[in-house]
């Protein structure tokens, strides 16, 4: 098919995608039950259109893994906000499913909404978000130099210090997964069909076989057209296509019920203890919380994402529970990879810095940060509060007995770590920005944000 062809059959899907959601008749397409692993927690609100159909499927379908046993819900649980349903810091892939993963696993909630990746200045969380691109194509750098060597995070730079000096520095933001590779949904479902240490095929054409063993053609036809019978490219596109429709139209993925949801219409109260928390959360000397995880509404009434779509340096300890950090010379460097292979991931300066997460359903997590190091809210909170006052309690020692900080870090990049931002602008002998009763309070705030809030009061009467 010629490039004007698929253009002109993506305008003709888009046609059809708009018909549905204007409440017109879209194609009829028989779409086979999803399988019995889909659990109830995905049951759509209201009808999904019938591509959504198609990706929701596809997302529950093991029969796309290399072994058989693996779906996209495997590691992206409904019932655990879209991800891992176990505390592991990575999750087990391969043919055999016992090949570890390099970095935890992130949620899926609100994924649709992260913008594309770009360089531009550190404005606060003021990036607009909207809906990650569903079709193909590079990445949109509208904001960016025009050399990628000029995109240089400017260090020294407190986000919560002088805002003419922050707003002059060049950040990256946007991009999905850690090291915002990759723009599209469709980039994001492809990668872990392709990783060996995931769903494990090894090639494109693998995934495509296996489409039409499932007979996934015949259900896209009616709405991609007839290429997909014959075009690989085109039946692969599509169905990726079919599992964005799936995470842009299921509510799930962005159901904003949870109870700071009802806390910011004015529909309740939070506790004291959650009240405490957050004034500590947007508090600039104390968690400071607020300046990389937004929570107020934006422009027009927009409900806050709980991040700034940027990226940080953070030095997190090494992690022992991955493989790969057995060979002391591997260090995954976020921006600049093993994962992420472009311009950006040459500069000295990205090096280290993984982008920050929603804070979105953070309280169902079993693992956290990129490398999935710690394992409960209370062991992050303590990290923030005493990375730089008390090292000893969070790294190894050398040989000679002096303690090892940052050291998943190496020497050359820490100078990209944050060390002017509360609460990680204490000194040793300092007091924390955060002590154990302000750390609780802040945790029991951000259990306010998971989805799915029930009144029971309310409900008993």
């Amino acid at each position: 098919m010629s490039n004007s062809s698929f253009r002109a059959r993506r305008g003709q899907l888009l046609v059809v995608l708009l018909l549905a959601a204007c409440g017109r008749q879209a194609p009829a397409v028989t779409v086979p039950a999803v399988s019995a692993a889909a659990p109830a927690a995905v049951a759509p609100t209201k009808p999904l259109s019938t591509m959504a159909q198609v990706g929701r499927r596809l997302f529950f379908e093991p029969a796309l893994s290399i072994s058989g046993q693996q779906s996209c819900a495997s590691c992206h649980d409904p019932a655990h906000a879209f991800a891992p349903p176990n505390g592991l810091a990575v999750q087990l892939g391969g043919p055999n499913l016992d090949r570890p993963g390099l970095r935890a696993v992130p949620k899926l909630t609100y994924l649709i909404l992260t913008p594309p990746f770009s360089i531009g200045p550190d404005d606060e969380g003021t990036l607009e978000a909207h809906p990650a691109p569903l079709h193909g194509g590079k990445a949109v750098l509208a904001t960016a130099p025009t050399s990628p060597a000029l995109a240089r995070v400017a260090p020294g730079v407190a986000k919560s210090g002088d805002p003419a000096a922050a707003a002059a520095a060049l950040v990256p933001r946007g991009g999905l997964f850690w090291d915002g590779r990759v723009d599209t949904l469709q980039g994001q479902a492809l990668a872990p069909l392709l990783n060996p240490l995931e769903m494990g095929n090894t090639s494109a054409a693998e995934v495509v076989a296996k489409l039409r063993r499932l007979g996934v053609a015949a259900q896209l036809e009616p709405l991609a057209g007839a290429g997909v019978d014959t075009d690989d490219k085109l039946l692969l596109s599509e169905a990726l296509f079919a599992i964005g429709r799936y995470e842009a139209e299921e509510k799930a993925f962005a159901s904003y019920d949870s109870k700071y949801d009802r806390y910011l219409d004015g529909k309740l109260a939070l506790s004291e203890a959650e009240q405490r928390g957050l004034k500590l959360y947007e508090d600039p000397k104390k968690g400071n919380c607020a300046a990389c995880h937004p929570d107020r509404k934006g422009a027009g009434g927009t409900r806050p994402l709980f991040t700034d779509f940027q990226f940080e340096a953070l030095g997190v300890p090494r992690n022992a529970e991955i493989a790969a950090n057995t060979d002391p010379k591997f260090h995954d460097l976020g921006l600049c990879g093993p994962e992420r292979k472009d311009a950006y991931s040459r500069q000295a300066s990205n090096c280290g810095l993984f982008k920050t997460p929603s804070l979105r359903n953070v309280a169902t997590r079993g693992a956290f940060f990129h490398n999935g190091v710690y394992h409960s809210l209370e062991q992050v909170l303590r990290f923030y509060a005493g990375r730089d006052l008390h090292p000893e309690k969070f790294y190894p020692r050398k040989a000679d007995g002096t303690v090892d900080a940052y050291d998943d870090l190496p020497p050359r990049y820490r100078a990209n770590l944050d060390t002017l931002d509360a609460p990680f602008d204490r000194k040793p002998g300092q007091a924390p920005a955060l002590d154990e009763a302000e750390q609780a309070d802040i945790i029991a705030f951000l259990k306010t944000l998971t989805d799915g809030y029930r009144d029971d009061t309310a409900a008993a009467r």
